[in-house]
């Protein structure tokens, strides 16, 4: 294994790391020499991940928490750090999504989106900064999505949080780099994934909208975002900080 891209005995932490991309990333991070903690709200499916990352001969906590609240944030990031000792990897991945017109939005909708696409971001980011810190630095990759440079109809609540994350991603770089710690992003486009509260996902016209707005001509599969996460957080990458990768198929350059 090249030596820039080996993370062994890093110590990662993955939210929404039991299904789909968080679990792909989990996985990817364990092929690639780190430990893996990961958390999200559903234990039968962070016990699935979990088995996965111990087949490759890699630890993994499994820590249950619910990321829409500052108070399990904290305690997910001081649980990780005292079963590994430290937290050198945050890869802030979990994501919902509430779609419908604008003009019909809640504010329990807002709340919703806003809470674990952004706000959780932060505090995960936060502290797990500051156990970083104590380490002599460390690395954070955001999952964004495309929607965070163009705007796609009726995610208007999903489009904000995800142009949010781009600049959490920047104001985060700014302020911690002096410290040693990194922060990127990653901008998935449509991923063979579907995350909660996604609506016509199966649609075959949806489908045929996104082979036809892709340059590649289909979704991305989770475990293409590998290789891009794992350039973010290793030595890969150690002069980049505060940028955001587009991983979206060509889909951005139109």
């Amino acid at each position: 294994m090249p030596a820039l891209f080996d993370l062994t005995n890093k110590k990662a932490l993955v939210t929404g790391g039991g299904r789909g991309l968080g679990r792909a990333i989990a996985i990817g991070l364990a092929q690639h020499g780190a430990d893996v903690a990961v958390t999200s709200r559903t234990v039968a499916e962070l016990e699935e991940t979990a088995d996965a990352v111990r087949a490759l001969g890699r630890e993994c906590l499994v820590v249950p928490g619910d990321a829409s609240k500052k108070s399990e944030i904290d305690r997910v990031v001081g649980e990780v750090a005292a079963g590994f000792g430290r937290v050198d990897i945050l890869i802030n991945n979990a994501g919902v999504d509430a779609a419908g017109p604008a003009i019909d939005y809640t504010e329990a909708d807002f709340d919703f989106v806003l809470g674990v696409n952004l706000k959780a971001y932060f505090f995960f980011a936060q502290a797990a900064a500051k156990v970083m810190l104590a380490n002599g630095g460390g690395t954070i990759a955001n999952n964004s999505s495309i929607c965070g440079e163009v705007a796609v109809k009726n995610i208007s609540a999903y489009n904000i949080s995800k142009g949010g994350v781009n600049m959490l991603t920047k104001s985060l770089a700014l302020e911690w780099a002096t410290h040693g710690i990194r922060v990127n992003a990653f901008s998935p486009a449509y991923m063979e994934v579907f995350m909660p509260g996604a609506a016509g996902e199966h649609d075959e016209a949806k489908e045929q909208a996104v082979r036809d707005l892709t340059p590649l001509g289909r979704r991305g599969r989770p475990e293409e975002l590998v290789g891009p996460v794992v350039f973010l957080v290793s030595d890969a990458s150690s002069y980049v900080t505060g940028e955001v990768l587009m991983v979206d198929g060509g889909w951005t350059i139109r």
